[in-house]
């Protein structure tokens, strides 16, 4: 087992949910500007981490929005990591001049042949749907995961929740876990004793 699994509680859009999820003792926080029932407005997220108390990493989710957009809302918020979950290229993850997470859809095998055109610093596994981009709740073949460590260091996300995050933990030993309407009440709003749970789950191999 890796020293350390990362949490990124994602889809947060009010300072209480952020705030809760940081004293619980999540790593990465995630606010998306993508289209979503979750997004968010740069003002949102401004006045979120203008306020917020701790050391979380923060990571603003962009879906094929305009390279220059990016770029001014990273810089605007201060975001820590920029995870694109679109479709976006390789040439264009070279011009964001923050850290990487690169979404990737899996459904088989094939899925994991895009991983390894592109040079970021975190590969994040989300399940495929293709009507969503990302919160679709529903898990993947955690045997492809495996297979893409290869590749580097990836984020596991997809149907995670306080019940099977250890589970998968325990199989695929990623960098970190990624969790959204898993530990919600509704969308955009998340219940704490799920959010509790899933990060004690979550970092069990450390004694947390």
């Amino acid at each position: 087992m890796a020293d350390t699994v990362q949490v990124k509680i994602c889809g947060l859009t009010n300072l209480a949910d952020a705030q809760t999820a940081v004293d619980f003792g999540a790593d990465l926080i995630g606010f998306i500007f993508a289209s979503s029932p979750r997004q968010v407005t740069l003002k949102e997220v401004r006045d979120i981490t203008d306020n917020l108390k701790g050391d979380a990493a923060t990571v603003g989710v962009f879906a094929d929005h305009d390279l220059s957009n990016v770029q001014q809302i990273a810089a605007d918020c201060d975001l820590d990591y920029i995870q694109l979950h679109g479709s976006e290229s390789p040439s264009y993850c070279q011009k964001i001049e923050r850290p990487i997470l690169k979404a990737f859809s899996i459904k088989d095998q094939e899925s994991l042949e895009d991983l390894k055109k592109y040079d970021v610093d975190k590969y994040l596994l989300d399940t495929y749907d293709p009507d969503k981009i990302g919160g679709t709740g529903e898990t993947f073949n955690w045997d492809l995961a495996i297979e893409a460590k290869k590749y580097g260091p990836i984020f596991l996300a997809g149907g995670l929740k306080p019940d099977n995050v250890n589970q998968a933990i325990e199989k695929v030993n990623p960098a970190g876990v990624d969790v959204s309407s898993g530990v919600e009440l509704r969308a955009g709003k998340k219940n704490y004793r799920k959010v509790k749970r899933f990060i004690h789950n979550a970092k069990k191999s450390e004694g947390y």
